[in-house]
């Protein structure tokens, strides 16, 4: 079995447990930080190697990409 399907069978065996809205909420709000976590290690892995910096935050903040028609 694939690490994709023992993750699929681990989820819903969790929700399989929700019971209400409140906890259908918690359970979301649980992953969520989650893959947040993991975003914020893998932007500090690229500020600590020197893949982005200040200069690089602010030109994005410069950026206008806009969708051509």
């Amino acid at each position: 079995m694939s690490y994709e399907q023992q993750a699929r069978l681990e989820v819903l065996s969790a929700v399989s447990a929700i019971h209400s809205v409140s906890e259908l909420d918690e359970f979301k709000n649980v992953i969520a930080h989650y893959f947040a976590m993991k975003a914020q290690k893998a932007i500090d892995k690229l500020w600590d190697n020197g893949t982005i910096s200040n200069a690089t935050i602010e030109a994005w903040g410069n950026e206008h990409m806009r969708t051509p028609y």
